[in-house]
């Protein structure tokens, strides 16, 4: 095993015999090669600005228009309006022939821009347009004038050019901020079913009392806000939320990904290791070169695609009081954990990707490298696992020097994180138990995840891989479209019939260097039992169950013609009735990216309607017909709730904005206080599914889908995440803590199993019923 190389790039010295100097020609070389990658990629940074920057606009149109103006100007043709050519010739020093056409570019450069800059405003104002969301999506709907003549003229304007993926950054709309009166109005009216009519008349005043008195001030602050930036939520809410948070990132923070649950290619885990790193590289460069096209609703609204930036290359660093995002605009290694020991793998190399087969032979060298880990370096990673000012304190004194510092600095400065597990996951031979798997995704063993990392792969012994993601860079969406786009990807053909990476090694790639560390002093060493105790807390403290149910999925749900979502959350409701005996606040997070920098905005599904029909369900007394009809009003309600969220008319972000603001002012509100401090019992996140056009379910149907999930939000309460995987598989991830005894996993969900067959029955029951009636 290659250890890390002593020769320095250049060295300079005075001897008795005179001037000494050597180099490392292989070393200088790759300084060299980085330098020239590194200009390669700026310059094709500006070339992509600049298609962005005239987007929906095209450079070949200002040609044929300078074309057809030097025509126009030669050949005496007095069509150029606003005369715009002589206008251009009397600030240029000449007029011969060279300088005429100087004055035609001018000209052409002018109208050019001028049609440009409009067809983008035309754009971003036809964006702003979102009643088509709320008109109904029923084959055979009847769909108002308004919207389609809105349709005709946005694939007009968008459809010129083929978009690069920030193409349309520029005419994404702003968030919109709501008035206080809408949002104190869908306050109260969200908080009903949790309140009794003392409690409620008594919130209802508070809010009475915000909206006429501070409310008014705290409102134009933010209309100043949301004028000024491109958006008023985004940064405050990666500050405040995620960043000054100092609780570990582990399970409160990051969530997780699982492998599909199909048998694979290969068993070989330097092999299937080989193939994901390099598609995971692979779109990487896609992002780079933005030749990944922007994901469009209904192919034709796109969503901001401002959260690819961070995806690669990125970390977060934790600091005292609050911690920062650093994103480094290249790299050109990753780094690799194996039992207890950390390499730095450069993966590119004579000016290209390391193919496949090259990183199989590195991830093999990893594997069979003998060599023990240094004295405490096995644990190493429960830093990131632990307190965030902890961590910083150790950041900062312990590893500013020497080995540490330039280790720490490889790892924080890679695309990402390799994990290759000494375990099995065994996801195919019982799909049904996936919970050892997901646990070791979510926490691993609290200190074989870097945790401050934007993401870490890690691969078991059997082949299967996951993924655990830090959640400030982004939000899972983002996450998703990377891990569909790898894992499908795969399935079009990586590996030989022996289970090896596809593809020959011509000459060996840059073998793995072993990380140094100096991890022997007591500070150290004290300092790492205490963030390796609070890991080791949280993980036994975890209860987590995953769902595998295959009785029906997502072709009931549409034979029931009811949302998909909506179904899911009044399944959640029900459960979660039954098993608490009362309604809680729910999250379900909703995304904003139709605006630009948007990211989540929350959806409240314990709705009024939703208890309605959550009573009528526990009720023997009520009618099929009954329950029927209140089921659709309640998942009627949460679709609208769900499409104000998308639109910018939320709840929850308008208030901590307003909270936030509150705060720099020093103004105390009782109402905003009361507000958060309500606990998210139950916290739900639908899994984002089918973001690429390689989803093909049809073609490879046993390629399921688990999904993922998070820990719980509150201490008494669930994190749930849930996957409708196909049109007959549901995947739920439900999370807790041990030690509350008001909450149990596998309870949660047996009651999710018992939600999903007594709506089913109903369905059937209220369809006899109708067929007896005609």
């Amino acid at each position: 095993m290659a250890e890390a190389h002593s020769a320095v790039a250049f060295s300079f010295a005075i001897t008795h015999d005179g001037w000494d100097v050597n180099f490392d020609r292989e070393v200088l070389y790759l300084v060299w090669e980085s330098g020239v990658r590194s200009w390669k990629k700026r310059l094709a940074r500006f070339r992509n600005s600049v298609h962005n920057g005239v987007y929906p606009g095209h450079l070949q149109s200002l040609y044929v228009l300078w074309s057809m103006l030097v025509a126009a100007h030669f050949s005496g043709l007095n069509i150029i309006p606003f005369g715009l050519v002589g206008k251009a010739m009397a600030i240029l020093p000449g007029e011969t022939a060279v300088w005429q056409v100087a004055a035609c570019l001018i000209a052409a450069l002018t109208m050019w821009l001028s049609v440009i800059f409009l067809m983008r405003y035309m754009l971003k104002m036809l964006l702003m347009y979102k009643g088509w969301m709320y008109e109904s999506r029923v084959p055979g709907a009847k769909i108002s004038l308004k919207t389609k003549l809105w349709v005709s003229v946005v694939k007009v304007l968008s459809g010129w050019n083929k978009p690069k993926l920030y193409s349309f950054q520029g005419s994404l709309p702003r968030l919109p901020l709501p008035k206080v009166k809408d949002t104190m109005r869908r306050y109260l009216v969200s908080v009903r079913p949790l309140l009794d009519d003392d409690n409620y008349a008594r919130v209802e005043k508070k809010a009475r009392e915000f909206e006429q008195t501070i409310a008014v001030k705290l409102q134009r602050y933010l209309v100043l806000k949301s004028w000024w930036s491109s958006n008023y939520v985004s940064d405050w809410w990666e500050e405040y939320v995620y960043l000054r948070g100092r609780s570990p990132l582990m399970v409160n923070s990051n969530f997780y990904g699982i492998d599909t649950i199909c048998s694979k290619s290969t068993r070989k885990q330097a092999a299937r290791a080989a193939v994901v790193v390099h598609l995971c590289l692979q779109f990487r460069r896609l992002i780079d070169r933005q030749e990944l096209e922007p994901i469009m609703l209904q192919n034709m609204v796109p969503l901001c695609s401002w959260q690819y930036e961070r995806l690669f290359n990125t970390v977060r660093v934790p600091g005292v009081e609050t911690d920062k995002i650093v994103h480094y605009h290249d790299s050109n290694h990753i780094t690799v954990f194996h039992r207890g020991r950390y390499y730095k793998v450069v993966v590119y190399s004579r000016g290209r990707m390391l193919k496949p087969a090259e990183i199989q032979v590195q991830m093999e060298a990893i594997l069979n490298d003998p060599s023990p880990p240094c004295p405490n370096e096995e644990r190493l990673a429960a830093f990131t696992a632990g307190e965030r000012s902890h961590w910083a304190h150790a950041r900062q004194t312990l590893f500013n020097r020497g080995h540490n510092r330039t280790s720490l600095h490889c790892i924080e400065r890679a695309a990402f994180n390799v994990c290759l597990d000494d375990v099995e996951y065994r996801i195919d031979e019982n799909p049904k138990n996936l919970e050892p798997v997901g646990r070791l995704l979510l926490h691993g063993n609290g200190h074989d995840r870097w945790f401050d990392k934007s993401f870490n792969l890690c691969f078991s012994t059997d082949g299967f891989v996951g993924f655990n993601a830090e959640h400030t860079w982004a939000d899972a969406p983002v996450m998703g479209h990377l891990w569909e786009y790898v894992i499908w990807t795969e399935l079009e053909g990586s590996y030989n019939s022996k289970g090896d990476a596809l593809g020959t090694v011509e000459t060996p790639p840059p073998p793995p260097t072993r990380l140094q560390w100096e991890l022997q002093s007591e500070p150290l060493v004290k300092a790492l039992d205490t963030s390796y105790e609070v890991s080791q807390k949280i993980l036994n403290d975890v209860d987590l169950r995953i769902l595998m149910y295959t009785k029906y999925g997502k072709g009931f749900m549409k034979k029931c013609r009811t949302s998909p979502d909506g179904f899911i959350q009044l399944i959640l409701q029900l459960s979660y009735y039954r098993d608490a005996g009362r309604f809680c606040l729910t999250y379900e997070a909703s995304m904003t990216r139709m605006f630009r920098e948007g990211r989540t905005e929350t959806v409240r599904p314990c709705t009024i309607e939703s208890a309605a029909w959550v009573k009528a369900m526990v009720d023997p007394k009520v009618s099929v017909e009954e329950r029927m009809r209140l089921f659709r009003a309640a998942t009627h309600r949460h679709q609208l709730g769900y499409q104000d969220a998308m639109c910018g008319q939320g709840i929850d972000r308008h208030l901590f904005c307003l909270y936030v603001v509150s705060k720099y002012l020093e103004l105390d509100s009782p109402f905003l206080q009361e507000v958060f401090n309500e606990p998210w019992r139950l916290s739900t996140s639908q899994t984002p599914h089918g973001q690429t056009s390689k989803l093909d379910l049809k073609n490879h149907p046993e390629c399921i889908s688990a999904g993922g999930g998070f820990g719980p939000v509150a201490d008494d309460g669930y994190g749930v995440s849930y996957i409708i995987a196909g049109d007959d598989t549901l995947f739920f991830h439900v999370s807790c803590n041990k030690t509350c005894p008001k909450t149990s996993a596998s309870n949660f969900v047996k009651e999710i199993e018992r939600s999903l067959a007594d709506v089913k029955e109903m369905f059937l029951t209220y369809n006899k019923l109708q067929e007896k009636k005609a």
